[in-house]
Formats: structure tokens, C-alpha cells, sequence
């Protein structure tokens, strides 16, 4: 079993390379299935949309108890914005919900730290390069600084690290690899001094975007590579960069040069996960080409069907258009937190919405998010109080009602905003212990991902003066001078400390 190590400051994170898979393996469909999650995990069947086919589809694993998931990581030319976080906070809640149902999970994401072009269809400038001229610094260290601060924000949202993370330009050898093997199978042609895949010799190209070879072909326009000999060929490998002073090359069989973008994600999740495996996830963005061309190149090399689930989450928009850093109109953590918004108060905000659901950005829906957050956090405290600190049983009667509820709608395509709103049925309903409240809270939060058991009150430290203005207002409560306690109240709400009366005595928190 091989290890490695990836380590950003003051984290280090430990992943496996390879991955222990359990002998018996299932087909979709297959009868053998019935009964699985009374098996393996604690939910109803999990249903989740499936972009191959446009349809809801009951989850079936290719290897009873474990899944495999690869998911599409981070250009690491530039900070990631909250539109790309989006992306990692849908796919955060899809693996905890595949824990919460009992699976191991073998989760891959890929780090595209070699440069490739800002269009997906071989076109535009290179991203890496040109960030490295503007900073005067090499693109191996624009890889470094970006990739740091991409998991930096990871972490800060409580997204789970992949049990595998990989970079591009670790794996040129296993790009390299694939590419003969397509180029073996007879799918590719050398033109211009690039190797390019042709899209003509493999009849299903496009059916994950809904397209056909023969619509692509009457909606073509103007041949941006007169080297192609169709217009939505794509280059495997680049031996004629279309940039002087490419910093980025390495040798091959077919001239110095470097890879294609789309071989990137085929080589690797192929390498991690096998040459099939269950799902793979990414933006709507990605569907017309990046994994369109991600699918070819796999079932050219293989003959065999890649992928069984693709996942794609919906833009975040800015206004009324995508969030995106060539549009220049990009927002990160660091812009939100300059506003007062922490980076959990944006994880709240995405969970509000469905993945599949476009996500407007506004002052108002992130204020709304932090207020529900902390309104959230505020009761999980109470809870923890009025428990004495313990935690109750999450299946006794009605909790178990609740989190059934709960499960019913995670386990259907992912359903957070349904799920949050079985999480505040649940703290709302006094007929439940409170100690059994927190404890099936703290389950709903395995998949929400918001660190409820964590939360604490922020210590405030009174003063003296304080401390007598608190003495006074109970003396005032006891003798039933309301007003005097009133007005003190209001004095020290006016010093950001708010007072709540409570059956076991009074409390304060800061406003």
C-alpha cells in the first residue's frame, strides 16, 4: 500500500494512494441490491440526479460498501472564488451523505497546477503563464501559493479533505500512458505538431451533453485550429505551444511539449479509482466539453463504460450572471469576511438552496445566513445548558421522528433545505429532551457539516461595575420593581450584553 503526504501551513494531511475495495460488486439495477441500505447504512434508498440521462436514479455502488468519487479540483492560477467553493460544498455534503449511509469513501480531487488554456475548447490564453508573468514569478510557484490557499479555504468551510488529493504535474507519466493507449486504439491524428483526438471515430462523443457528432457538426462555425480536422476535436498533447517561453514541458513520444487539459482528469481518477467507477462531479460548466471529452478519452482507451453517476452543481451568480474570474467579477472568503460574513455563514448560505439550483449572491441572503446560523448556534448552546452537557439518544421517540424526516430528504437528491428545516422542527419541539435534541442534531450535522458539537458561547468577562448593574436588576426582579429592571437591561444591551432570565438563574451572552 503506498502513502503520500500533502501538507499546507500549519495543517498536514495524510491521504491514501491506493484504496481497499470489498470482493462483491454489483451492476446497476441488480436485484441483489434490494435491501442494501438496511445493510450498510441507517437511510431510505438514496436517489441522486444523474446528468447521464437527465434523471432522479437510485444510488447502487459498483463494490458493495465502499463508493468511488472523483471530483474535479481547483486551477490554481488564482484565489478560488465563492462560485468554485459552491462546487466543493455541494460535493462536502454529497460524501457525508454516502458516509452517513454506511459507505467508505474513496474520494479523489485533482489539483490542475499545469497551465492550460482559459477555454475549454482549446482556445484562449494560458491561465498559469499569465499569472506568472503578472506576479514575476515561475508557474510552479503560482501553483504553490494558490494551491496553499485553496485548501486554506477548504478547511475554513469544513469540507473534508479528499482521501486523495493529486496534481497534474505529478502525473505526467500516467497522461502519457493514457494517451498511447487511445492513440494505440486508433483515436487520435498528429497535425501542426500536436496530437489531437478525433471525436469522429467515437460515435457516442456528446452524449452527456445531449449532443450528437451530427449536430456538432451542422452547429460548427469558424475552425479555431486549422491543425483539427473537426472543429470539437481536442488536443491530447501540445508539441507546438501557441505561447512563446513555455515554462511548462516535459518530454514524450510525440515532442516536447505538454498535455492536453481534459487528459488530466481521465489519468488520474483512472489511476485512484480504476477504470470504472461510481461518480463523478463538477460544474454545469464542465458538462458541453471538459467531461464530455473526459468521457471519450476514458472509454476510447478502455472499451468500457467510465462512469456510472455524474453530479453537477449550478453557477452562483453575481447580478444576473455566473460568478467567474475571467468575467472579473469574482468574490472570495476573504472578500466576505471584510464584510463580517464568516466562512461557516457561507456554508449555511449554499445549504439553504439545492445544488441543482441557481444561487444568487446578495448582501441580503448572506445576512439572512448569518442570522439563521446564528440563530442556530444560540439554540445548540441553550440545548447543551439546559443538558448539563449530556447527549441523549438521537433514535428515542420524537427525536427518531425527526431525523427519519431528515433522512427521508437528504437521501432524495440531496435535499438541504428540507433537511435544515427538519433540524429546526427538531430544536423547536419541547416535548423532546433537550439531551436527546443535541444528540440527533449532532447527527443531521454529519452532513450538514456546520460544527454544531463545537459550538460554544464566546466567554464574555464582566467587570465589576457589570456585575453590579446584573446584582441589581435581580434585586429589582425580587422586590417586582420591573421598570428599574427594565432600564438596566437596556443599559447593558447598550454595552453589547444581552440578559436572558431562565429557570436556572440568569444568563448573558454578547449581542
Amino acid at each position: 500500500m503506498e502513502h503520500g503526504c500533502f501538507q499546507i501551513p500549519n495543517l498536514i494531511f495524510f491521504f491514501r494512494v491506493d484504496f481497499e475495495r470489498g470482493p462483491k460488486k454489483h451492476s446497476l439495477g441488480s436485484s441483489q441490491n434490494d435491501g442494501f441500505f438496511a445493510k450498510w447504512g441507517n437511510m431510505t434508498q438514496l436517489q441522486l440526479f444523474n446528468t447521464m440521462g437527465r434523471k432522479l436514479m437510485p444510488f447502487v455502488p459498483l463494490v458493495e460498501g465502499s463508493v468511488g468519487l472523483y471530483c474535479c479540483g481547483l486551477t490554481v492560477y488564482n484565489f478560488a472564488h465563492v462560485g468554485n467553493l459552491r462546487a466543493y460544498i455541494f460535493e462536502d455534503v454529497l460524501r457525508r451523505t454516502l458516509e452517513y449511509s454506511g459507505f467508505q469513501v474513496n474520494h479523489v480531487m485533482n489539483v490542475t497546477d499545469v497551465g492550460h488554456l482559459s477555454d475549454d475548447a482549446d482556445s484562449g490564453e494560458d491561465k498559469m503563464l499569465k499569472a506568472a508573468v503578472e506576479a514575476g514569478k515561475t508557474p510552479w510557484e503560482i501553483a504553490e501559493f494558490y494551491t496553499k490557499a485553496f485548501f486554506t479555504d477548504l478547511d475554513s468551510l469544513n469540507v473534508l479533505m479528499p482521501t486523495t488529493v493529486c496534481k497534474a504535474t505529478d502525473h505526467i507519466p500516467d497522461m502519457i500512458a493514457l494517451i498511447q493507449r487511445i492513440e494505440a486504439n486508433g483515436f487520435t491524428y498528429f497535425s501542426g505538431g500536436n496530437l489531437y483526438f478525433d471525436i469522429s471515430k467515437f460515435p457516442e462523443y456528446g452524449r452527456l451533453a445531449l449532443l450528437s457528432l451530427d449536430d456538432l457538426k451542422a452547429g460548427s462555425r469558424i475552425e479555431v485550429d486549422k491543425n483539427k480536422k473537426n472543429p470539437h476535436d481536442f488536443v491530447l498533447w501540445f508539441t507546438q505551444s501557441k505561447f512563446e517561453h513555455q515554462a511548462m514541458l516535459w518530454d514524450s513520444p510525440w515532442g516536447r511539449g505538454y498535455p492536453g487539459w481534459h487528459i488530466e482528469c481521465s489519468a488520474m481518477s483512472m489511476k485512484y479509482l480504476g477504470e470504472q467507477f461510481d461518480i463523478h462531479c463538477g460544474g454545469i460548466d464542465h458538462i458541453p466539453v471538459h467531461h464530455t471529452n473526459e468521457i471519450a478519452q476514458a472509454e476510447a482507451a478502455t472499451g468500457k463504460k467510465w462512469v456510472n453517476y455524474w453530479l453537477h452543481n449550478e453557477f452562483l451568480l453575481f447580478g444576473t450572471e455566473k460568478m467567474s474570474k475571467s468575467l472579473g467579477n469574482f468574490v472570495t472568503l476573504t472578500t466576505l469576511g471584510e464584510k463580517g460574513y464568516a466562512p461557516l455563514d457561507y456554508r449555511f448560505f449554499c445549504l439553504g438552496a439545492s445544488y441543482r439550483s441557481q444561487l444568487k449572491l446578495s448582501d441580503e441572503g448572506l445576512q439572512a445566513a448569518k442570522n439563521g446560523r446564528a440563530a442556530l448556534s444560540e439554540k445548540i448552546i441553550l440545548l447543551k445548558e439546559d443538558a448539563g452537557g449530556a447527549e441523549g439518544n438521537a433514535k428515542s421517540a420524537p427525536a427518531a421522528s425527526f431525523l427519519a424526516s431528515f433522512e427521508e430528504h437528504i437521501a432524495l437528491d440531496l435535499n438541504t433545505p428540507q433537511a435544515l428545516g427538519d433540524l429546526w422542527g427538531l430544536l423547536r419541539d419541547e416535548k423532546v429532551p433537550a439531551a436527546d435534541r443535541l444528540a440527533a442534531a449532532y447527527e443531521m450535522d454529519r452532513v450538514f457539516g456546520l460544527g454544531l458539537k463545537e459550538t460554544e458561547r464566546e466567554k464574555v468577562d464582566l467587570d465589576d461595575e457589570v456585575i453590579a448593574l446584573v446584582e441589581e436588576r435581580e434585586a429589582a426582579r425580587k422586590a417586582k420593581n420591573f421598570a428599574r429592571a427594565d432600564e438596566i437591561r437596556k443599559i447593558l444591551e447598550d454595552r453589547g450584553i444581552v440578559l436572558e432570565d431562565t429557570p436556572q438563574g440568569v444568563r448573558w451572552r454578547k449581542k
